[in-house]
């Protein structure tokens, strides 16, 4: 579990890249959107009187409403900066100007934070959109490390960089193996063998010098270097004198492989774990590795989707909530004509869906609020006692955890049974539901008919395959609640004599999701 300071980065992190985003896709009219930059130790003065003087120069554009939203940008500015007695530790960067929106119209805003770590550069821009490099930069400052995965079919370089993987470039030989044919011939069979051995190595030397040696600089572009391979190679690379010294100086690890390519180059990740512990690829492969055993061995400590989540988290039970740092969810207040407030979750396409803005009366819900599940849950983990984790659908367990999950779960402190909440995944036959829901309802006798005994039960049972079903009024089977309803008839329970069944017109639910 990460430490709070850790997780407040990472939360950082990713409202840095939240805006990025947005700034990204702002666009004005005219040169009205002003973009600045202070590094540590600037002092607000000199930018206080810079503006000033920019304020002067603009007064002469001859547009007279590009040179009334200049003006209007750079008055925000001096105004924002009236609240800062000095730079923060960090910097400050300053976005100010008027955008225009989708719809048409001209909005003002105006953008004021200090960065999670330190930023040097100094920017002062006047364009029609926001100068976001410098950002960029500052995420992308995470270490890089180089992977070079050598065998006796070819050569892949790569790079790792904080959770993004890149694969620069890769090649194949066509080596000659050993063999004891030749004759007369065998010695110079295997100096050519020796040869193109050596040739192999010399350009994979070479290609190496090319990828990690910044040519501006003549320094190595990465933090370290891992050697990975099945063969001697790797060793060979290594101890040769036609590997840059440089690099040579980098490395950090060895590592024998089963596997060339890319296949390779995942497991040198894996077996390079400990020296790159601080990569958040290595840290998110865990996380998610994790996730994935308490699953496996059906401990019953994780939960995922949204509804499940949430349940967890008001319980206090979520030690870890795991989030998709992309998760395109939105967090709604709805009020209905009663006045009573309800909190929905929808995704794009339930959005576009009005009913979902009803309520069972067919009356519209008033929408009082609407926030990124996200950003919700970045303001609010504190309060349910968890920490919170991004992770990406870059890696293999990322990936999965995505398109499986929906993107959201978390490990849990205590064993937890979600259907006891009221909330059941079902993923059965419809035919099966249908025919099963409307015996039940014809008549309550059937049940002690042996066959629909068998039928209940083994519904029942199929839970743990993911597979339980809950049956509502129109015999459709979905996710859905149940409890305690007002019912006309209570029955024992099949298993459990001293549970009772709710056997109304809504069939024998409460046994069906046990």
């Amino acid at each position: 579990m990460a430490d709070g300071h850790e997780t407040d980065k990472n939360i950082e992190i990713w409202k840095i890249k939240k805006l990025i985003k947005a700034l990204e896709a702002a666009r004005g009219n005219g040169t009205s959107m002003i973009s600045l930059i202070m590094p540590p130790r600037d002092q607000i003065s000199r930018v206080t009187k810079m503006l000033g003087d920019e304020f002067g120069t603009a007064s002469n554009i001859k547009s007279r409403v590009n040179r009334q939203s200049v003006l209007g940008a750079i008055t925000s500015a001096q105004q924002r900066l009236k609240l800062y007695n000095k730079v923060p530790p960090n910097g400050l960067v300053l976005y100010t100007g008027t955008i225009v929106t989708d719809d048409g119209k001209e909005k003002k805003v105006t953008i004021d934070f200090e960065p999670f770590r330190p930023i040097n550069a100094s920017l002062y821009l006047c364009d029609n959109k926001f100068h976001i490099e410098a950002l960029n930069e500052l995420l992308e400052s995470d270490d890089k490390f180089g992977f070079i995965v050598m065998d006796g079919n070819g050569t892949l370089f790569g790079t790792l960089s904080g959770n993004t993987r890149e694969v620069l470039h890769k090649f194949s030989v066509d080596l000659p193996k050993k063999h004891g044919r030749g004759g007369q011939s065998a010695l110079r069979f295997a100096r050519l063998r020796m040869e193109k051995r050596h040739n192999y190595v010399r350009k994979t030397a070479e290609l190496a010098t090319q990828f990690y040696i910044n040519p501006a600089t003549s320094q190595p572009n990465v933090s370290g270097l891992i050697l990975a391979g099945s063969a001697d190679f790797k060793t060979e690379l290594s101890q040769s004198d036609m590997f840059d010294p440089r690099l040579q100086a980098k490395i950090l690890n060895v590592v024998d492989v089963s596997y060339g390519g890319e296949n390779g180059f995942n497991q040198a990740i894996e077996l390079s774990a400990e020296i790159l512990s601080n990569v958040k690829f290595i840290q998110e492969k865990k996380l998610i590795g994790k996730y994935f055993e308490e699953i496996s061995q059906d401990t019953g400590k994780y939960v995922f989707g949204v509804d499940d989540t949430l349940k967890a988290l008001e319980m206090g039970a979520v030690e870890i909530l795991i989030v998709w740092e992309s998760l395109d969810i939105n967090r709604y207040v709805l009020k209905n004509i009663s006045g009573e407030i309800i909190v929905k979750h929808f995704n794009k396409e339930q959005e576009n869906n009005q009913s979902n803005f009803r309520d069972a009366a067919n009356a519209d819900l008033e929408v009082q609020d609407k926030m990124s599940l996200l950003e919700w849950f970045a303001n609010e983990y504190r309060r349910f006692g968890c920490s919170l984790e991004f992770v990406t659908n870059k890696s293999q367990e990322g990936s999965q955890f995505c398109r499986g999950f929906g993107g959201i779960g978390g490990i849990l402190r205590y064993q937890l049974d979600m259907s006891a909440l009221g909330v059941v995944v079902a993923a059965a036959a419809p035919e099966l539901l249908t025919e099963t829901c409307s015996r039940l309802i014809e008549d309550i006798t059937l049940l002690s008919d042996p066959e629909i005994l068998d039928l209940v039960i083994s519904s029942g049972s199929q839970k743990r395959q993911g597979k339980s079903i809950i049956l509502d009024e129109d015999t459709t089977p979905r996710a859905a609640s149940f409890g305690p309803r007002p019912s006309e008839h209570m029955l024992p329970c099949i298993e459990n004599p001293m549970m009772m069944l709710h056997c109304g017109p809504w069939g024998c639910a409460s046994h069906l999701v046990m």
